[in-house]
């Protein structure tokens, strides 16, 4: 099945993606989208989202405003460099004999421009640039330009954007546009092509949902059949089912309280916010913790493995919460919280997997900590930070602490003083100076 490919941009534009395109016709069917001015692009993607699979846009400014659309397809731009900026170069020089040694150039990396000048061996002190802020106020750029040029400071505008161009034209400035070269076109399609595949086999895997419904038993009489657990179960089963239905996944009842859906990655691919919708919906059918493990894999057998190691995560951190493995084995959670933290539970270091054995730190342990200061962005932890984020005593933390620093895998930094009376908390870093002597002791 050929990918679909939307293109949005000005006439010329689209033109010449189309002529490249000619290249692909195996792989990919093209939509053209001209549009008369950038504006129009947030809503062509907004109202042609189910027409293609991916967007590829000719410029910064198109992309920049499609993404005020509520489209969460892939975006592709085209992106002028040197290359754009010397096909123009030659054009007002050689062809039209005009001198470029004023000009006024907007939204280009201002490395791209002054680079350029420098392997032209001509001066770029007259160069005026209009830096991108990360958006394009098309008006002030044509303002630029205009006013550079009635002040006689430039004799040659050049512009990146259809819109300028045509104003600055209509009032007779002399202006050139940069356009894309076939190369980077070339470089586009295939980065966009690549992307596609890559990611409809990662949402084609296999997907599974482990849910569980705690102390069931709880409700269950020994001695005479409980018809309010019966009762209980078939509203659970009623509200999995439908869920299972949004999805478009198989579901599958392992008894009162334990169900599994089959599903794939791409059906699950917001699957913080649908756990969350779950969850909730269980919670008002009552009141027994649940937990959610959602496991991907390329095989229905490791989708499962992950599952349920992904539940048993979601079970040993609190209830009413949600975790998920893929099929690299990096867990992720909890799931229905804010701040959620990616670890993995695996480790390829022999040196590493010794001094842990040593400390009586598991792997999975020093794997989630790792997470929490790489999540908290100052490659610093305290005891007190991991009990808030793995939901442990601040006891069970220093002692894992001290057990690290013991054998060397995390050293103390420094110390902050308490919120409240009492000693000192202990700074740690945790991992990072041993994984780099490891490093540089392979190399």
């Amino acid at each position: 099945m050929k990918t679909r490919v939307g293109i949005v941009g000005p006439k010329d534009t689209v033109q010449l993606m189309s002529e490249v395109a000619v290249d692909y016709k195996e792989q990919l069917e093209l939509i053209p989208f001209v549009y008369q001015h950038a504006e129009e692009t947030t809503n062509i993607v907004e109202t042609n989202q189910a027409l293609v699979d991916l967007w590829i846009f000719s410029g910064l400014t198109p992309y920049s405003l499609a993404k005020k659309s509520t489209s969460k397809q892939p975006f592709f731009y085209l992106k002028l460099n040197e290359s754009s900026l010397m096909k123009a170069l030659i054009k007002i020089s050689y062809q039209d004999k005009l001198d470029i040694d004023k000009v006024s150039i907007d939204l280009l990396e201002e490395h791209d421009i002054f680079e350029t000048y420098g392997d032209l061996k001509i001066s770029s002190e007259n160069i005026h640039w209009y830096k991108y802020l990360g958006f394009t106020p098309i008006q002030e750029i044509r303002d630029f330009h205009l006013n550079l040029y009635q002040k006689g400071k430039v004799s040659v505008c050049i512009t990146c954007l259809s819109d300028v161009y045509e104003q600055l034209r209509t009032k007779g400035v002399p202006v050139y546009r940069i356009t894309p070269v076939r190369a980077n076109i070339r470089l586009t399609i295939n980065a966009a092509l690549q992307y596609w595949q890559t990611a409809h086999l990662k949402y084609s895997q296999i997907a599974v949902m482990l849910i569980k419904i705690e102390n069931t038993e709880s409700i269950e009489s020994p001695h005479v059949l409980s018809y309010d657990l019966h009762r209980l179960n078939l509203e659970l089963q009623s509200a999995i089912l439908s869920f299972s239905e949004t999805i478009s996944g198989s579901f599958i009842s392992l008894g009162i309280g334990t169900y599994m859906i089959f599903s794939t990655r791409g059906s699950l691919q917001e699957d913080g916010e649908k756990s969350i919708r779950l969850l909730d919906q269980l919670s008002l059918i009552t009141d027994l913790p649940s937990n959610i493990g959602i496991g991907y894999g390329d095989t229905s057998l490791a989708a499962e493995e992950n599952a349920r190691l992904a539940l048993h995560h979601a079970q040993n951190h609190a209830a009413y919460c949600a975790f998920s493995i893929d099929n690299n084995g990096i867990v992720k959670g909890p799931l229905t919280e804010n701040e959620s933290i990616s670890f993995g539970f695996r480790n390829e270091n022999k040196e590493m997997g010794e001094k842990l054995k040593e400390s009586g730190v598991s792997i999975t342990t020093f794997n989630k900590i790792m997470a929490v200061q790489k999540n908290l962005g100052k490659n610093t932890v305290t005891a007190s930070e991991i009990s808030e984020w793995l939901k442990m005593t601040q006891r069970n933390a220093r002692r894992i602490l001290t057990d690290l620093t013991r054998v060397g895998i995390a050293e103390e930094v420094g110390e902050e003083a308490p919120t409240t009376r009492g000693r000192p908390r202990k700074i740690y870093q945790v991992g990072l100076n041993f994984l780099a002597s490891i490093q540089s002791s392979s190399e």
